[in-house]
């Protein structure tokens, strides 16, 4: 009988709590961590064992869905990795900065361990449902070692190669995409509806036409309906992609016009009482409400 694989969740929003659920359905044991103390007596009713940081990086896998740059180099800094179990791969399916990917992944090589940028494509539904994405950065080794677990959790998932910033750059691309379709949608509902087009109606020719993709079947009708809870992803969260964005075209000396726009979108609705606690695409309401 072959020997089930221990792995470890570190994070558990609402992503991190999909994915240790996840985890525990493919057959895997999973210990799960989080910065701060939170409810997880449905993952422990699972099967999930409550652990602390230290006994989280001794299994050969341990995955990471941090929120943002700070909280991942401070998790993840040397005091801590050195106690990490030799040769264990850390992967890391944060939406990182490319330049904080790499810090992380000198940290981890200088200490023997292995580590692999492996942001997600995907809401919490959607690793639940078995489809979500993932890119995949690394050395080849690695990576293919990861697979075990990339493998069960998700629809498929590529290999962008050995530079681990170009996972995160991907990543990155795909959400600037979203954003702008969130936007698109809100704008173009916004100009229908106010000459009198049912919204419902002009959202299901425009995902019979040239938009059938999931951003405009899922978002269209959650923006026509004001239906903006609970949040799969939340403005903040918004707002922290854009500003990665905008900084990783800076790195690049690329300039990318329409970002200020969306970044003071995204200001503008974290700063609005009604609004900063909704999922990011209410950011459509800042047109359909003439708040801006």
């Amino acid at each position: 009988m072959t020997e089930k694989i221990r792995v470890s969740l570190l994070g558990l929003g609402s992503m991190g709590t999909a994915m240790a659920t996840k985890l525990l359905e493919q057959g895997f044991d999973v210990d799960v961590w989080n910065r701060s103390p939170k409810e997880i007596g449905d993952l422990l009713d699972l099967g999930a064992r409550k652990v602390d940081l230290g006994a989280a990086l001794q299994n050969d896998f341990f995955i990471s869905m941090l929120s943002n740059d700070a909280a991942a180099l401070e998790v993840f800094d040397d005091a801590n990795l050195v106690a990490a179990k030799p040769g264990a791969i850390h992967i890391n399916m944060s939406t990182l900065s490319p330049t904080a990917s790499k810090t992380l992944a000198d940290r981890h090589d200088q200490l023997g361990l292995g580590y692999v940028a492996a942001p997600v494509l995907g809401r919490p539904a959607a690793i639940l449902n078995g489809k979500l994405l993932i890119v995949a950065a690394g050395k080849a080794e690695q990576v293919e070692a990861a697979s075990v677990v990339l493998s069960k959790v998700s629809a498929q998932h590529w290999n962008v190669g050995e530079d681990h910033a170009k996972s995160l750059l991907v990543k990155l691309g795909v959400n600037y995409n979203l954003i702008h379709a969130l936007q698109a949608i809100g704008e173009s509902v916004a100009l229908v509806e106010s000459g009198g087009v049912d919204p419902n109606t002009f959202v299901e020719i425009i995902t019979h036409t040239a938009f059938t993709g999931s951003a405009y079947t899922g978002y269209g009708p959650m923006i026509v309906n004001h239906n903006y809870t609970p949040p799969g992803f939340s403005i903040a969260l918004g707002l922290k992609d854009v500003k990665l964005v905008e900084d990783a075209a800076a790195d690049l000396n690329l300039k990318l016009p329409v970002a200020g726009v969306l970044r003071g979108l995204f200001e503008a609705a974290l700063n609005d009482p009604e609004l900063k606690d909704l999922d990011w695409s209410a950011i459509a309401e800042l047109t359909r409400q003439r708040k801006i």
